[in-house]
């Protein structure tokens, strides 16, 4: 079974920075797109970053020029760096895949468990 772990996440003052993790663990043929979200407390969840295949990066408004996402394929893992944290940053931040488990069969869409992030003085 295929599940995405990830790690990172905590308590840090505002203006300062912190960096998650998420890997892919199990048998896995191949990643498509990794992605970050984020959910607050009584917000939607939101898309905060996304790197495709080939490495190209997206960004929602609110993160660009502060988070930086990366991926090291070698090891099905995403990260996301984030600096000049802000309170409005503290949310619950989930890791996403597109996974293809086998050859010849569509990808999987796979969430982490989550990782809390709190920016706080």
């Amino acid at each position: 079974q295929v599940q995405l772990v990830e790690s990172g996440g905590g308590l840090v003052q505002p203006g300062g920075s912190l960096t998650l993790s998420c890997a892919a663990a199990g048998s896995i043929v191949s990643i498509n797109t990794m992605a970050w979200y984020r959910q607050a407390p009584g917000k939607e969840r939101e898309l905060v970053a996304q790197i495709l295949g080939r490495g190209s990066p997206n960004y929602a408004d609110s993160v660009k020029g502060r988070f930086t996402i990366s991926r090291d394929s070698a090891k099905n893992t995403v990260y996301l760096q984030m600096s000049s944290l802000k309170p409005e940053d503290t949310a619950v931040y989930y890791c996403n895949a597109d996974v293809r488990l086998q050859f010849y069969t569509a990808p999987v869409n796979l969430w982490g468990q989550g990782t809390q992030v709190t920016v706080s003085s």
